[in-house]
């Protein structure tokens, strides 16, 4: 069986270079340390809040160690961005840095999930002040002695790129062997900067693969190059693509497929039973849910997610949630499971636009007769000063179909409607031809 992964990270990456580890402040008498070497006090708080806790952070890559306060309500995603903020230096591939708990205690060492609270991981109180560091990801090995010399020579380019075709191989029990061999699976492949676990998740049958690798090492977190986790990437491809990897050449070639419903549930419900958060944030800030309703393909993917709590509301840089998203893209069912999860039908994106107005922008009916049906607010004005039906007037599909739910005060009546009948007036009102 693989190595389980646990205990001291001593374990650098073979390319990237060894650093004297920073002061882990066990010492009782150890001073607060900054980056130049001065004694100080903590950082103040960026609140009011009576609630934040000062913790040591110490970076080894960089040689330094800072003291910040930090909400312990918050996630430790939040409390990442905070340390981020305060580099002085820049970092390589900086999204897959966390923050990591030093074995204490006779407990094994380990990352801090991104999405749970920082109050969930009780802090050692071995020293006034408590200490984590700012690491990159890497496995984390149980063994009290690491051989470096053995494990470089293990992480070669070849070596890699075998382990990568045995992923896309299904080829579970030879990437066993390497993993117990001590292999770290948290690695880019220099062609197309995925990494096995993101390979994994987008092949058929993989559930098992998916095990095995998690227990070897690989963290669910662990971005790709373009800075997506496993789970948007079985969201993405499980909805629109497949990847084929040449074991020769090792491109990656986007090919249409239609994947089953049981294979699309198989591999999301895997790496959520695995411990993975529905809620992790690719280097946009968006979350998988985000890509799912922006995306489509199957609708149990969004269900699946919304059932795992996760949370509604992410906000891209222009102010589109999902529930925008959907209606953009005319993925009706996602809208029907993104409503009946508690989603905000009056929320506007940073033209002032609901999601009403992006129906009748983007000619989606469909939308906007479930958010109609639904009771969204009709009388919300962009920042164009339009309302949505003032925008489905350059819309003839959606104005009549607006005109027809108007007329109908049978909410029955109107769900039979088909919005390929022709619209006749009668009375100076808009009806449709059944």
């Amino acid at each position: 069986m693989p190595l389980s992964p646990a205990a001291n990270a001593k374990h650098d990456p073979p390319d990237r270079p060894r650093h004297p580890a920073a002061t882990n402040g066990n010492q009782p008498g150890s001073a607060l340390a900054r980056d130049d070497g001065r004694t100080s006090s903590p950082d103040p708080p960026d609140d009011g809040s009576g609630n934040s806790i000062v913790i040591r952070i110490g970076i080894p890559d960089l040689q330094q160690t800072k003291c910040l306060r930090l909400d312990p309500e918050a996630a430790v995603w939040s409390s990442k961005q905070r340390v981020l903020v305060t580099l002085t230096q820049s970092l390589t591939d900086v999204l897959n840095y966390g923050l990591f708990q030093p074995a204490f205690n006779g407990r094994a060492g380990k990352f801090l999930d991104e999405e749970r609270l920082l109050k969930d991981y009780p802090l050692p109180p071995i020293t006034p002040i408590p200490y984590l560091e700012f690491r990159y990801k890497r496995r984390v090995y149980t063994q009290s002695y690491v051989d470096d010399k053995q494990l470089a020579k293990l992480h070669t380019k070849a070596n890699l790129k075998k382990f990568m075709e045995y992923v896309y191989q299904l080829s579970v029990d030879k990437v066993s062997r390497f993993l117990e061999k001590g292999l770290d699976p948290n690695f880019h492949d220099a062609d197309t900067g995925e990494c096995p676990l993101t390979l994994a998740v987008q092949l058929e049958g993989s559930a098992e693969l998916i095990k095995v690798l998690r227990s070897g090492g690989a963290h669910l977190d662990f971005r790709t190059r373009d800075g997506i986790t496993a789970l948007h990437r079985a969201v993405l491809s499980r909805n629109h693509t497949a990847l084929t990897v040449s074991t020769h050449t090792h491109t990656c070639i986007h090919t249409p497929v239609c994947f089953c419903f049981k294979r699309n549930v198989c591999v999301l419900q895997t790496v959520l039973d695995l411990g993975a958060s529905p809620d992790y944030r690719d280097s946009r800030g968006l979350t998988p849910l985000y890509h799912c309703a922006m995306v489509g393909g199957d609708p149990y993917c969004c269900e699946l997610l919304l059932h795992e709590h996760a949370v509604i509301g992410s906000t891209d840089e222009n102010g589109w949630q999902e529930i925008h998203q959907a209606c953009r893209h005319g993925n009706v069912q996602h809208l029907e499971h993104l409503l009946f999860y508690g989603a905000d039908m009056s929320s506007q994106n940073a033209s002032g636009n609901t999601a009403l107005h992006l129906c009748g922008l983007y000619n989606q009916d469909g939308c906007a007769r479930v958010l109609l049906f639904r009771g969204t607010n009709k009388d919300i004005k962009n920042y164009n000063n339009q309302t949505a039906f003032q925008v489905m007037n350059y819309n003839t599909e959606c104005s009549v179909m607006w005109y027809s739910f108007n007329a109908c005060d049978n909410s029955s009546l109107w769900i039979q409607i088909e919005m390929k009948s022709i619209c006749v007036c009668v009375g100076g009102h808009h009806c449709w031809e059944l």
